[in-house]
């Protein structure tokens, strides 16, 4: 990390001064079409990035969760209008527009810092989703995403690796590109095999070095 506790502090007291939005599980937090009204800063929940493919299938692109932003390429680039954000969970989010976010930086070049730490850690992250679909088969793509998403949202816990973000198997199945039910019964495989334990809406990786060995061997 490039920031200091203090630098990374000023950002966040900086979107306070902003608008405090709430959006329950489900709802757009950007609607298909639409471009953001101003950079989001993510205070708590999960917020899923998705777009729509030519053939009407939703394409999950990552997942931000608290001390993340959102709407910051279109803030740079305004080229952000594809993209579809909406809530996983419940999401607490504070708001500046993006003309604000500019002359501030301008004025406190110190909270760039910060930002350029969130830029990084989000190309890092895409590129490690480049790297799962490069996978052949469905099952080494549903290790990888589960990796990836232990090494993010991971919390140890008594059984294993919890991820902490809730995802539907539709979710995983876009993120790995497969259909619903072939994603499913892989979970449902892995979960057989005792790689891992589902519920409702969680996952728990049990057996972390039996994935890691699938994308080795």
């Amino acid at each position: 990390m490039l920031a200091s506790e203090e630098q990374r502090q000023k950002l966040v007291d900086f979107f306070n001064t902003g608008t405090k939005l709430t959006y329950a599980k489900g709802e757009y937090i950007v609607r298909p079409g639409d471009s953001p009204r101003g950079v989001l800063y993510i205070e708590s929940g999960f917020v899923k990035a998705h777009d729509i493919t030519k053939y009407g299938e939703e394409n999950v692109l990552i997942i931000r969760t608290s001390g993340e932003l959102v709407g910051l390429t279109f803030a740079v680039i305004e080229r952000d209008h594809t993209i579809i954000y909406s809530a996983l969970s419940g999401v607490v989010l504070w708001m500046v527009p993006f003309d604000a976010l500019q002359k501030h930086i301008t004025e406190n070049p110190d909270i760039a810092v910060p930002m350029l730490d969130m830029v990084t850690r989000m190309y890092h992250l895409h590129g490690g989703r480049i790297m799962t679909l490069e996978y052949r088969t469905v099952r080494e793509r549903m290790a990888s995403f589960l990796l990836n998403m232990a090494e993010r949202f991971g919390v140890t816990s008594p059984t294993g690796i919890q991820l902490a973000v809730p995802l539907r198997h539709q979710d995983i199945a876009s993120s790995v590109s497969a259909t619903r039910e072939t994603a499913s019964r892989t979970l449902g495989e892995f979960e057989r095999k005792g790689y891992i334990t589902q519920t409702r809406s969680h996952i728990t990786i049990t057996d972390k070095a039996m994935l890691q060995h699938m994308l080795s061997s």
